[in-house]
């Protein structure tokens, strides 16, 4: 698995366009702006985490101290109008690895743990710099999903709300949904998902999202879309001040 990485990593360095300078020691996670209104955090949930088979029960990391501290000054210090983080791994959806875990939550409901602890201490940090406006988008799982976060329905209560807008797959076949991990207080608002595991692409669950900001008003709309290009479910968020 460490050769297969290591050419992985070698390969995905010597065919996309990241700076050299920015992509030291083979980082991949970096942040870069469009115009006044966005600012896109691009993470690495991948190379820092935890073996799929730690231990659960026990705080654990998923971006690794460096690259947390890093996001969170990051967006402190953002002057764009909407914070994107783009995240490999979704933040409340189950994703099993036969015995382990392959994404964040842990599946466990009550306080964070595991991977969960890192991405509690983000977003505590996060709503006590007053950073408004972040919006996380992900993949990884074959459907598409519109997650609302709220500390309302949560097992902690020390983060503001968020959204999470999940679309997949691309060229693949379509599986789920996944289960929701209780403990960030995940709603699903909006679902789209195969009647049956490994749903052929011609199913029509084949799915892409788009982001528009209006120039003028700085609202942001999330489509989410299949593979066709027809909307299955719109949202307008309106920044905060």
């Amino acid at each position: 698995m460490d050769v297969l990485a290591a050419r992985a990593s070698q390969a995905f360095h010597e065919w996309q366009p990241i700076d050299r300078r920015m992509a030291q020691d083979g980082r991949v996670y970096r942040s870069f702006g469009y115009g006044k209104h966005v600012e896109v955090f691009v993470l690495d949930m991948r190379t820092y985490k935890d073996a799929n088979t730690a231990d659960q029960t026990k705080p654990g990391h998923i971006l690794g101290d460096r690259q947390a501290r890093w996001l969170v000054d990051g967006l402190a210090r953002s002057q764009a109008t909407w914070k994107i983080v783009a995240n490999d791994l979704p933040i409340g959806l189950i994703v099993p690895d036969g015995g382990g875990i392959e994404g964040v939550a842990n599946g466990l409901p009550g306080a964070p743990n595991g991977r969960e602890s890192e991405l509690a201490w983000v977003l505590r940090q996060l709503a006590r710099r007053r950073v408004r406006n972040v919006v996380w988008l992900t993949a990884d799982v074959h459907y598409t999903a519109a997650h609302h976060y709220s500390p309302d329905r949560a097992a902690v209560g020390d983060f503001d709300p968020f959204w999470e807008f999940v679309s997949g797959p691309l060229h693949a076949g379509a599986f789920g949904p996944n289960t929701l991990d209780p403990t960030f207080g995940p709603e699903a608002v909006f679902v789209h998902a195969p009647p049956a595991a490994n749903t052929s692409p011609m199913g029509g669950f084949q799915h892409f999202g788009e982001v528009n900001v209006n120039g003028r008003s700085g609202d942001l709309t999330v489509d989410l879309r299949d593979g066709k290009g027809t909307s299955l479910w719109s949202k307008t968020l309106h920044p905060a001040r």
